[in-house]
């Protein structure tokens, strides 16, 4: 028996094995980018995450236009769309503000305004405060991880007890605190403070991957070499710290549209006269019995930004991580291994 266990024990292995020499195979010759491409575009939901992004940003901003600047001198672009997000339209035959030809999403019967266009231009206000926040918060949360892991000791100490301060406070009283004093200033302000923010985990990721990839035989050549910290940090520990680094920032951006929309939703988000998506399900949840469309477009919106971008960092895991399938497949092989004895001691 014990025999009969060593010799499929060394069969799942050498199966397994196999499989793995078929993976390298097929990478051969391939460089580091080639194989994190081939592993991105192997993995469908997130290609589909991506694909519905880029449209999706098309879309948008093909529709509703691109408008840069301030209120006092504007610069605008207009899309496509017949109506922009601050024009009064003609009352519709549909009181209750139902889609119809001319209007495809409805209509604000209170405003008088096209809901296609207040849509539209909340996806734009919502687009531009995920980027901004996804941006900097991954800005400086690998500056400060970088720093962190890399010199350790007093300044290590420091720069962590401060993360851990700003983790401790609840992240909605943060922003709830923000909304309220640069709500009123406009969206490129508060997008702004609240990436300020929104560093605190990646920082810790990053520090954990310098604490770890400092102590490597290559760093130690290079510090013989006489290479300086700002190099060893930029040209040797950091190229191999972006795969935690891009899919980091790439959850970061789901979390900060959530952020946006929650706070726009309590009233300390984007302001009016300007719209967003947690503004328009705000003002319309009150109406969600009889003119439940005025809820559901922006609800559905959001949701699937936020999916598809997670999709998309998971994607950007299983690519950057040449452990992840290794493991997956070591799983799958002791399943079915388990699978087959319980199978044959039956």
């Amino acid at each position: 028996m014990a025999i009969n266990s060593k010799k499929k024990k060394n069969s799942a292995n050498a199966e397994l094995n196999s499989e793995v020499g078929v993976d390298a195979v097929q990478t051969q010759g391939l460089s580091q980018g080639q194989i994190i491409r081939r592993k991105f575009f192997a993995h469908k939901p997130a290609v589909a995450g991506l694909i519905f992004i880029i449209l999706f940003i098309i879309f948008v901003y093909s529709a509703a236009g691109i408008h840069l600047g301030s209120d006092k001198d504007p610069i605008t672009l207009h899309g496509w769309w017949k109506y922009a997000h601050t024009d009064t339209i003609l009352t519709s035959d549909c009181a209750s503000g139902c889609p119809t030809w001319d209007h495809p999403m409805g209509y604000v019967p209170t405003q008088a305004k096209d809901y296609f266009s207040l849509v539209m231009r909340g996806s734009e206000i919502s687009l531009m405060v995920m980027v901004i926040i996804g941006g900097l918060g991954g800005l400086i949360g690998t500056i400060m991880g970088s720093v962190s892991g890399f010199f350790g000791g007093i300044i290590d100490a420091v720069m962590m007890r401060f993360t851990d301060f700003i983790i401790t406070v609840p992240s909605i009283l943060i922003g709830a605190v923000i909304g309220y004093r640069m709500g009123n200033l406009g969206v490129l302000p508060l997008a702004v403070f609240l990436g300020l923010f929104s560093w605190t985990g990646l920082t810790r990721l990053v520090r954990g991957e310098f604490l770890s990839l400092r102590e490597r035989e290559f760093v130690d050549a290079a510090r013989v070499a006489g290479a300086s910290n700002s190099r060893i940090i930029f040209k040797h520990i950091l190229p191999n710290s972006v795969g935690v680094i891009i899919v980091s920032t790439t959850l970061l951006l789901s979390g900060a549209i959530l952020t946006e929309t929650g706070l726009s939703f309590l009233g300390f988000g984007v302001q009016y006269p300007d719209v967003s998506l947690g503004v328009l399900i705000s003002e319309h949840q009150g109406e969600f019995i009889y003119a439940p469309w005025l809820f559901w477009w922006p609800g559905v919106i959001i949701v699937a930004i936020a999916l598809s971008i997670n999709f998309i960092g998971d994607g950007l895991r299983d690519a950057f991580d040449p452990r992840q399938r290794r493991q997956l497949k070591r799983k799958d092989f002791l399943a079915r291994t388990s699978t087959r004895e319980a199978v044959n001691k039956r």
